[in-house]
């Protein structure tokens, strides 16, 4: 039986796609010990992993390295990960964070990049990231050359990874997948965006901005409140707060329609529940969603609030063009399940394996 030691973030997707994952690759006999990371897991979040019957759970509420003044926060984590690794064993270490990939671990590693400060600054401010994100920088790029393997959920990310931190070894994509409550429920007439609402790459503020020009009522579920404590205004959409799964699930299976006019959005996996709920979706034109959605949504330049208005108005109005969109995206959403999730990441785990052998041997024949 495989033995895995997984960081997880609980203030993000990054949670749900470690839970989802953990679920399948027990399927295939791998035990996870998940590290957390960021914040005290919720009750709702202790109700859902202590659910996953090979998963146990190693809490902590260390800085993450994107959050503001983390690094004293982020060495005592390095102690604290080391230490795990130590007393747990494990086969695989894998790491949803980049500074820990330059630790001294014993077993083969694997990184995987879901999004990152300076792609987010890029696409949501449109220049480079400011001289204070230096430090994050650097221990990213040291993070990604030392570790065996570098996963991306898509190319786009994978482009992005390459052109910021120009990692030693190429990375490799493998999706997300989901599965969980969602399902296709009777169809009600609003809006639903889903998500960090406080993420200036999410774009709320622009459904905020249309809301009063678009027909149907806009529901806006997600946490308001930054890490630095700002609150994201709603104007008169509906705020639903931030929900547990089977109740986001609930109202994703009768919103007729998913918006995420999004500047930034390596995977999105909220676009993908709304897919897997039967929603048609309106998407921000940016490379990583055009990429994995194709012809089953609907694009905004994200900027355009004029147009995403119309957009929206036009499709509350065309229940056929609903219903087309609805379908080619609840086809596209079977391409993204966690079993060929677990399956791509098997793989990686494998070539991880091979690649720490190999500079082990390297190492000890220079030595």
């Amino acid at each position: 039986m495989m033995k895995l030691l997984m960081t997880a973030d609980t203030v993000g997707g990054v949670w749900d796609y470690s839970l989802e994952l953990s679920t399948a690759l027990g399927e295939h006999g791998v035990s996870v010990v998940l590290a957390t990371m960021g914040a005290p897991l919720s009750e709702s979040q202790w109700a859902e992993v202590r659910r996953i019957h090979n998963v146990s759970v190693r809490e902590s509420t260390f800085a993450l390295e994107w959050m503001p003044s983390p690094w004293s926060d982020v060495d005592r984590a390095s102690e604290w990960l080391l230490d795990l690794e130590r007393r747990e064993h494990p086969d695989i270490v894998h790491l949803n964070g980049y500074a820990h990939g330059a630790l001294p671990w014993r077993a083969p590693t694997v990184v995987a990049a879901h999004s990152c400060v300076r792609s987010w600054w890029e696409a949501v401010r449109g220049e480079q990231a400011p001289t204070e994100w230096d430090e994050y920088t650097r221990r990213a790029r040291a993070g990604f050359d030392a570790t065996d393997v570098i996963v991306t959920p898509s190319r786009a990310m994978g482009e992005a990874v390459r052109r910021h931190y120009a990692p030693a070894t190429e990375p490799i994509v493998v999706h997300n997948g989901r599965a969980g409550p969602y399902r296709r429920g009777d169809k009600s007439h609003f809006v639903l965006t889903a998500g960090r609402v406080w993420d200036e790459g999410k774009n709320v503020a622009a459904l905020v901005r249309v809301a009063d020009a678009i027909p149907w009522p806009v529901y806006v579920a997600g946490s308001t409140v930054s890490p630095h404590k700002r609150v994201t205004a709603l104007g008169s959409t509906q705020p639903l707060g931030k929900l547990p799964a089977a109740e986001l699930a609930e109202w994703m299976s009768h919103a007729a329609i998913y918006a995420l006019p999004a500047r930034y959005e390596p995977f999105g996996l909220s676009v993908l529940e709304a897919a897997l709920s039967g929603c048609a979706l309106v998407l921000g034109d940016i490379p990583s969603l055009r990429e994995l959605w194709g012809d089953a949504a609907l694009f905004v330049d994200p900027d355009d609030h004029d147009t995403l208005a119309t957009t929206i108005t036009w499709l509350t109005e065309d229940a056929p063009m609903r219903r087309a969109l609805s379908a080619r995206a609840s086809h596209v959403a079977l391409r993204f399940t966690p079993a060929r999730m677990a399956t791509g990441y098997l793989e990686v785990y494998e070539r991880a394996a091979s690649a720490h052998a190999l500079r082990t041997r390297s190492v000890a024949c220079a030595s």
